[in-house]
C-alpha cells in the first residue's frame, strides 16, 4: 500500500510534468498566432494594419537640411587655397504628408504607385529662415565645363564670362535648396531657366514603383518588384549594380533576422544598398533591432569588389581606390554629382582632408532604420546623405585655372527623418507587444513552475521512500533478541 504522502508527491509529478506540457505546447501554438496573424495583417491590402501603414506615413516625417557656408571664395578661385566651409542649420521641412497616389492593384501579388513629393518649411524646428543667405558653389558654373570635353572648354570660358558667372555665388537657403532662375542658363536660353539642388520638388515624384503585396508569399511584402516600368537599373552597365533589391526602406517582409542584411533601393542615389544589423535597443517600449549602412556599402572597389561597377570615372578617383563617395552622373543627365554620408562619413582621407570645417561623426551622421522585428515595420528612421558637386582644374576656364587638383565640394547633408507616434506606439505596443510578452511570461512561468514543481516532488517523494525503508529496516538490538 502507498502511503498518504507517497500519493501526494506522486500527484504533485503529474500536475507538473502537466504544467510544463502546456508551457511548451503554448510556444508552437503562440507562433502559429503571431505567424496567422502576420500574414493577415502584413499583406499590402485594404482593411489591413500593413495597407494603412505603407498607404500614408501616419508620424510625420521631417527633412532637416544643413548648407555649406564657404567662408573663403575668393581665395579658393583665385590663390587654390584649401576650401574652409562652415555647416548652416538645420533648415527643416515637414516631407511625405501626401498618400501614396495612382494606386493600381494590378494582379492580386503586386500593386503600383507613385509617392508624391512635397515639402512645407518649418519654423519653429529651423535655425533659421529660408530667406538666410548662404555663399555657395555656383550650381550651372561648376557643372558647366563637365557637361563639354576639353576641347571646347575656350567656348565654356567664353560663355561663362558673358554671363559674368563665378565659381561661387551668394544665396538664399530656399534659393539654392528648391530654386532660382540662373544667369547662365539664361544667357544660353534654356527651356527651364531654373536650377537647385533639389529643384524640380514639390509636386513632382520618383516615378512608378510595383511592389509585392505579399498575399501569395509574406516573405516578399514590399519587396520592389519594378520601378519606372523595369526590372532592372539603366544607370551601370552591369547586371550586378543594375539589380534592384528590397524595399524602399519604409517597412521590409516580417520576421526580420539580425544576423540578415536589410536590402532597399533609393532613386536619390540611383542604386540599392544594404544595412547590417547593429544592435537590439527599446523604442517606446517596443523591442526593434537598429540597422546600419556600414562603411562597405560606399566603399572603393579595392575593399569591397561588389562596387566595381559604381566608378565611372577613374582618372578622378584615382582608379577607383578612393571610398565613401558614389558619382551619380550616369543618371543626373552628365552632372559631376557625388553622393556621400554627411562630412564624407567612411570615406578616403584624401576627400576628407581636402577641405576644412569637415567633421564626421558616426552618431550624426551615419544612415540607420529601427525595425520591429516580428512585422518588418521600419519604427523609426534616420536617412541621412550628402550632395556633392565635383570639379577639376581647367587651364582655360578662367574660374577654374587656379584649381590644384579635382575636389568634391559639400553643397548640403540632409537628415530623413521620422519616428513613429506616441498614439501608434500604443496602438502596436496593445496588439502585437503586450501580447507576445504576456504569452511569453505565461510561457515561461508554466514550464519554470512544472519544471521546479516536478524537480521538488521528486526530491520529496525519494526522502518519504527512504525514511519508510529506514522504519522498516531490522535493528541490531531486534535481532539478538529473536536470537
Amino acid at each position: 500500500m502507498f502511503s498518504n504522502k507517497t500519493i501526494f508527491w506522486s500527484v504533485g509529478i503529474v500536475i507538473g510534468v502537466v504544467l510544463a506540457v502546456i508551457g511548451g505546447i503554448l510556444i508552437p501554438v503562440g507562433d502559429k498566432i503571431i505567424r496567422d496573424t502576420i500574414n493577415k495583417e502584413g499583406v499590402i491590402k485594404e482593411g489591413t494594419l500593413a495597407y494603412e501603414n505603407w498607404i500614408q506615413t501616419g508620424s510625420p516625417v521631417y527633412r532637416q537640411f544643413w548648407l555649406f557656408n564657404v567662408k573663403n571664395p575668393s581665395e579658393i578661385m583665385n590663390l587654390g587655397a584649401k576650401p574652409v566651409v562652415e555647416q548652416k542649420g538645420p533648415y527643416t521641412y515637414r516631407v511625405r504628408q501626401l498618400p501614396k497616389d495612382n494606386i493600381t492593384v494590378n494582379d492580386n501579388y503586386t500593386i503600383s504607385y507613385q509617392q508624391p513629393f512635397s515639402a512645407v518649411f518649418e519654423p519653429s524646428m529651423s535655425a533659421g529662415s529660408e530667406a538666410d543667405r548662404i555663399t555657395a558653389l555656383n550650381l550651372a558654373a561648376a557643372t558647366l565645363p563637365s557637361l563639354f570635353p576639353v576641347e571646347s572648354h575656350g567656348f565654356v570660358n567664353l560663355f561663362l564670362k558673358l554671363a559674368k558667372a563665378s565659381l561661387f555665388q551668394n544665396r538664399t537657403v530656399g534659393e539654392l535648396l528648391w530654386g532660382y532662375e540662373d544667369p547662365i542658363l539664361k544667357l544660353a536660353n534654356y527651356k527651364d531657366t531654373i536650377t537647385g539642388i533639389f529643384y524640380p520638388y514639390n509636386g513632382t515624384s520618383d516615378g512608378i514603383y510595383n511592389v509585392y503585396t505579399g498575399k501569395d508569399d509574406i516573405s516578399k511584402v514590399a519587396i520592389i518588384d519594378r520601378w519606372m516600368y523595369k526590372k532592372k537599373l539603366t544607370f551601370w552597365n552591369d547586371s550586378f549594380c543594375d539589380m534592384i533589391n528590397g524595399t524602399d526602406a519604409s517597412s521590409f517582409p516580417p520576421f526580420v533576422h539580425d544576423r540578415e542584411k536589410l536590402y532597399f533601393f533609393s532613386s536619390d542615389i540611383c542604386r540599392s544598398i544594404f544595412a547590417e544589423y547593429e544592435q537590439k535597443i527599446t523604442l517606446k517600449r517596443i523591442p526593434v533591432l537598429r540597422f546600419v549602412v556600414p562603411p562597405q556599402a560606399l566603399a572603393s572597389s579595392v575593399e569591397n569588389p561588389d562596387n566595381h561597377c559604381y566608378c565611372k570615372d577613374m582618372s578622378v578617383s584615382e582608379n577607383c581606390t578612393f571610398g565613401g563617395i558614389l558619382g551619380i552622373s550616369v543618371c543626373k543627365e552628365g552632372k559631376p554629382i557625388y553622393i556621400s554620408l554627411p562630412h564624407f562619413l567612411y570615406a578616403s582621407d584624401e576627400i576628407v582632408n581636402a577641405i576644412d570645417g569637415i567633421n564626421p561623426n558616426k552618431e550624426a551622421h551615419q544612415t540607420y532604420l529601427d525595425v520591429e522585428p516580428i512585422t518588418g515595420f521600419t519604427l523609426r528612421v534616420a536617412k541621412r546623405i550628402q550632395i556633392n558637386l565635383m570639379f577639376k582644374p581647367s587651364k582655360q576656364i578662367d574660374i577654374l585655372k587656379n584649381i590644384k587638383k579635382p575636389t568634391y565640394f559639400p553643397l548640403v547633408w540632409l537628415n530623413e527623418t521620422g519616428t513613429l507616434d506616441d498614439e501608434t506606439a500604443k496602438m502596436f505596443r496593445n496588439s502585437l507587444t503586450t501580447p507576445m510578452t504576456t504569452l511569453g511570461i505565461v510561457q515561461l512561468t508554466l514550464m519554470c513552475f512544472g519544471c521546479l514543481m516536478i524537480i521538488a516532488c521528486m526530491v520529496a517523494l525519494c526522502r518519504t521512500s527512504s525514511t519508510k525503508k529506514a522504519i522498516n529496516k531490522p535493528t541490531d538490538t531486534t535481532i539478538t533478541a529473536i536470537s
